[in-house]
Formats: C-alpha cells, sequence, structure tokens
C-alpha cells in the first residue's frame, strides 16, 4: 500500500472511529501516532528515535502558544456566566409582549431570544436547552404545532457559532490562519441575514396556516400597567409622553397620585420620561454614530494626516497629484436622508399612540433587553472598529457577564463554580483538538494524502463555482454524522490549499462554511440540537417531531448560501469598507 493511500485510509477512519462513538481528540493523536510512526520509520534507528514523538511535541506546543485561541475560554466563560445567571426568563416575557399583536408571536419572540442570546453567549447546547424549559412549554399550551416550535427553537439556537462573537469563527481563523477581525465582520451580516429568513419563513407559515399558530388569548397578552398609569392618564393625558412631560413641568396633581409605594415622587415621573424616550435616544445614536464614522471620522483622519511646513508651501510632488476627496459619495447622502426620514415618521406614530400599555412594554425591554444589549454592541464594536483585540474584547465581555449576573443577583458562588468549570472543560477539549488536528494533518500530509487530493480535485478541470458547490456540497454531508469541531479541524484544511488555484476568496469561503455548518445542528442522526432539546421537553413529544420541525430549516441555510454566493457584497462589503480590500 502506497502512502498516499495510508493517508486517505487515515482519513476514512477518523470518520469511522469518531462514528463509533471515540473522542475526537484522542482518536486523532492516536491514529497520527500510530500511522506517523509507519512513515517515518526507519530499521537502522531505535524505535525511541522515531521522529513521530518530536513531531508530537512541536504541535503541541505549536497549539498551545497559538494567540488565536487565548480568546476562546475568555468568549466561553461570558456565556456560561450568562447562561448560569439565567438572565433570559424577563427578556422572553417582555419581548413576547412587544410582539403580541404579530403573527406566531411566542414563535416570533422566541427566535429573536435566541438570536440575541446566540450572540451574548455564542453556546448553542445552552441557548436550546434555555429556550426549551422557557418556551417550548408555552408554545404547546397555546395550541402551537410541535414541528413549529421545536424547530424554531433548535434553528435560532444554532445561531449563536455563526454571529459574532463565536468560538467556530475564532478556531477557523487559527485553522486558516485568518484574521479573527475580518472574519468576525464578514460573518455579521450572514448570520443577521440568516435570522431574517427564518423569520420570514415563520411569518409566512403562520400567515398561510394560522392553525399552526393560533392567537393568544387577551389574558396571554395583556400588559401589566400598574394602577397609576391610569389614575395619572385620567389626571393628564392618554399619551403618557405628553402627561409625563406635562406632570415634570407642573408635578402639583402628579404629586397627589397614589402609587404602591405610596404617593407619587418626582423622581419616579423622571424615570418613566425618560424610558419613554429610549426609543427616540436609540435611532438618534445609531443616525449619529453612522453620521460620524463615515463622514465625519475620515475628514478628521486626512486632516491629522495632511502634509505639514515646507511640503504645504507647493511641493511639486503635491501639485502635481491630484487632491483626493475625502468623505461618502452621493449615495451614501441620499440613502442617510431617506432612513433618517423613515426612522422619523415611525417614532412619530409610535410616540402618537405612546399609552401606558407601551410605555410599560418599553420599560420591561430596557431593563431585560439593554444591558445585555450595550455589553453585545460593546464587545463587538471594539473588536470592529479596531480599539481592542479579539482577547481583550473577551476579556470585557466576561468581566461584562459577571456585572451583569451581580447586578441581577441571579449569580451566586455554586453557579460562578460551575460556569468556571465548564469553562476548563470545553477550553480543554477545544486545546485538545488542536493538538490532535495539528499531529493528523502533518501526518496526513507526510504520507501525501493531501497531495492526492489536490491532484484529484484539480485533474477534474472545475470551474470555480464548481469547486465551491463540491466542497460546500460535500461538508454539507459530513455535517450529517459530524460535528461542527470535527468538520473544521479536520477536513476543513484539506481544501483551504486549493482555494488560491480556484482564487476564492477564504473569508468569503469560511464565512459560506459557517452557514453550511448550521444544518450540521439540524441533520439527523446527531442533530445535536433535537436531543438538546428533547432532553427537557415533555414526553409525549417524539424525536421524529423535532427533525421533522428542523427539516425546513436546513432548506433555508442552502438557501442563504446560495444568495450569498450570488451577491457576495453580503459578506464582504462590511470587511472591505472597515479594513480595507
Amino acid at each position: 500500500m502506497s502512502d498516499p493511500v495510508l493517508g486517505l485510509t487515515m482519513l476514512m477512519l477518523i470518520v469511522v472511529v469518531i462514528m463509533m462513538g471515540f473522542p475526537t481528540a484522542f482518536t486523532l493523536m492516536g491514529l497520527g501516532m500510530f500511522f506517523g510512526f509507519y512513515a517515518f520509520y526507519n530499521p537502522a534507528e531505535h524505535w525511541i528515535d522515531n521522529r513521530i514523538f518530536d513531531l508530537m511535541v512541536q504541535r503541541t506546543y505549536g497549539a498551545m502558544t497559538n494567540d488565536v485561541l487565548i480568546s476562546i475560554p475568555l468568549f466561553v466563560l461570558m456565556g456560561y456566566v450568562m447562561e448560569r445567571g439565567a438572565l433570559v426568563d424577563k427578556m422572553f416575557y417582555s419581548i413576547q409582549l412587544a410582539f403580541r399583536r404579530v403573527p406566531a408571536s411566542l414563535a416570533v419572540a422566541t427566535l429573536i431570544v435566541c438570536t440575541f442570546w446566540g450572540i451574548a453567549s455564542g453556546l448553542v447546547g445552552a441557548v436550546v436547552v434555555l429556550m426549551g424549559v422557557i418556551a417550548f412549554n408555552p408554545m404547546l399550551r397555546a395550541g402551537y404545532d410541535v414541528r413549529l416550535a421545536s424547530g424554531v427553537i433548535t434553528a435560532g439556537g444554532t445561531l449563536g457559532i455563526l454571529i459574532p462573537p463565536s468560538v467556530m469563527i475564532i478556531v477557523y481563523a487559527a485553522v486558516a490562519g485568518q484574521s479573527v477581525v475580518k472574519l468576525y465582520a464578514a460573518a455579521m451580516f450572514p448570520g443577521f441575514f440568516l435570522a431574517f429568513l427564518y423569520l420570514v419563513y415563520i411569518l409566512a407559515w403562520a400567515t398561510i396556516n394560522p392553525r399552526i399558530a393560533p392567537a393568544l388569548t387577551e389574558e396571554q397578552t395583556k400588559v401589566p400597567v400598574p394602577a397609576w398609569m391610569r389614575s395619572f392618564q385620567a389626571v393628564y393625558s392618554h399619551n403618557m409622553l405628553v402627561g409625563l412631560f406635562s406632570a415634570l413641568l407642573a408635578p402639583s396633581r402628579a404629586m397627589a397620585l397614589v402609587t404602591e409605594n405610596g404617593h407619587l415622587t418626582y423622581w419616579k415621573l423622571f424615570r418613566n420620561f425618560f424610558a419613554a424616550l429610549v426609543p427616540f435616544a436609540l435611532t438618534t445614536f445609531v443616525l449619529l454614530l453612522v453620521w460620524w464614522y463615515v463622514v465625519i471620522h475620515p475628514q478628521a483622519s486626512a486632516e491629522l494626516e495632511a502634509p505639514s511646513g515646507l511640503e504645504q508651501l507647493g511641493s511639486p510632488v503635491l501639485d502635481a497629484a491630484p487632491a483626493t476627496p475625502v468623505g461618502p459619495a452621493t449615495g451614501f447622502y441620499v440613502s442617510f436622508g431617506l432612513i433618517a426620514a423613515l426612522a422619523a415618521l415611525i417614532l412619530v406614530r409610535y410616540y402618537r399612540n405612546m399609552n401606558a400599555e407601551r410605555l410599560e412594554v418599553v420599560k420591561l425591554l430596557t431593563s431585560s433587553v439593554m444591558p445585555l444589549g450595550i455589553l453585545t454592541a460593546v464587545v463587538l464594536a471594539v473588536i470592529l472598529f479596531g480599539i481592542t483585540t479579539a482577547t481583550e474584547s473577551a476579556a470585557v465581555g466576561a468581566a461584562g457577564a459577571f456585572l451583569l449576573a451581580f447586578q441581577a443577583r441571579t449569580l451566586n458562588w455554586k453557579r460562578t463554580k460551575e460556569a468556571v468549570f465548564l469553562t476548563a472543560k470545553t477550553t480543554a477539549m477545544v486545546c485538545w483538538l488542536f493538538v490532535g488536528s495539528a499531529l493528523f494533518s502533518a501526518v496526513f500530509a507526510i504520507l501525501g494524502g493531501q497531495a492526492l487530493l489536490e491532484q484529484w480535485v484539480l485533474s477534474l478541470d472545475l470551474s470555480p463555482i464548481q469547486f465551491m458547490i463540491l466542497s460546500q456540497a460535500i461538508i454539507f454531508i459530513l455535517g450529517w454524522p459530524l460535528e461542527w469541531t470535527e468538520i473544521i479541524i479536520i477536513f476543513v484544511p484539506i481544501f483551504l490549499p486549493m482555494l488560491k488555484h480556484f482564487n476564492i476568496d477564504p473569508v468569503l469561503w469560511g464565512v459560506l462554511v459557517f452557514v453550511n455548518l448550521q444544518a450540521a445542528f439540524l441533520s439527523p442522526p446527531v442533530a445535536m440540537s433535537a436531543f438538546y432539546l428533547k432532553g427537557v421537553s415533555p414526553p409525549h413529544v417524539t424525536l421524529n417531531q423535532i427533525f421533522a420541525g428542523m427539516m425546513p430549516y436546513m432548506l433555508i441555510v442552502i438557501v442563504c448560501m446560495i444568495i450569498m454566493y450570488i451577491w457576495p457584497g453580503i459578506t464582504l462589503w462590511l470587511p472591505n469598507y472597515l479594513y480595507g480590500g
């Protein structure tokens, strides 16, 4: 048997052995040591002098000194702290009230919370289990179809490994030698776009067939409005924003109202008025931030970089070079103006009907969603804008998660120990996987397996799109029996050297792989999301029903990949804009 055939035998054996249930990391190391011993065998040397032992040490040291991997334990700790801190219950309740008039409101709220919580934690199992406990039974009691309820939880829970900050992206960056920051920027829009496609599917299905998601009763959609708000509306105005503004200017009548804690105070009036302005403040902040980054920041940077001294007085070189215009194109101003006008119209319509129920929903959203939203936005912003590295941003996220949990008073010493222990366990698993993968891939290359595969693919004379379809199809099929960690670490490195030949951007290809691997959590027989949900579902819910609910989302993943390939700007525009082409 030739060496390249031995390499292919290694590749087939690893799939078989993993499917038999052996630990992936130690299987990789074991096969690497066994076949590597044969590859380096020299009868003239003592067996203990075999170079496979040196290779094992070198690959282990290289994996352990990889700076990219440092951010993994911090992001994992951030996720486990928030999961153990039980911060999601109030968020689901407030978002469900906010979307109570939308078809399939419980499913829509579940998808939004899964997306938001997945971004914050990045842990698929934790998100699916938590939402299974919090949202699955309420949906079933409301008469929702089991397939709809199970599908939205299992599919929404997987978005955490796609939308940054994501451990999967860090692992791919380490394997492919790409920038974590650039990959984060590239995966941002595709992640939210896939969540949007899920949302469109849920709304369309519920609209076409309302029986799968019956409308909620009045009791289930009732917003708990305090009694003093009703009295306040009768004294001032039905519009709470107008009433609160009037009460702040002339508080005498308001001070006579009685709340559950005594008479109404001026501070309580001010807090409610500030809460009512939160949608306006957030919209204004986002628009101003975009304006500053796109218009003001480039002009200020150009002024700082402008030549000084004698060069400004008329250097021939400077006179010969035409001045490059600084600032965005005219299309940006038109688009920005239209978006600002649309936002203004929505805000006017929103505040025109600002009653007590709407104000109470805003307060619930502000207290439950905003703290976690601010933390997530800060963690992503400092990475994308180059303020910190991914590792420093992960440290900020972990510290912020502790602060949020302490503020909510849900994190005790026992839960903290559990979070730290699970973080150490997950980190050790990932690190051993890298050691095993590094050894396995090195031996595979030494035996000539990598070269044989490359020659075979090149002999097919494929076009770039054909190679793209072939590689993604293989990864899609591998997602049925294997998990994403095994695919990223074992099989993705096989395709990476071929990308240059087909002139395919490794960032675009990598993000397509990330989206593709969403199907790995949704494809039987090793659909981990289904087993996570089954563990917390009622006894009458079968595994086949959960599988049936997940299948449409696999098709949506394929549709998303097709759209991403046809319009690569969805993936590449943001990294190219932030960091150049």
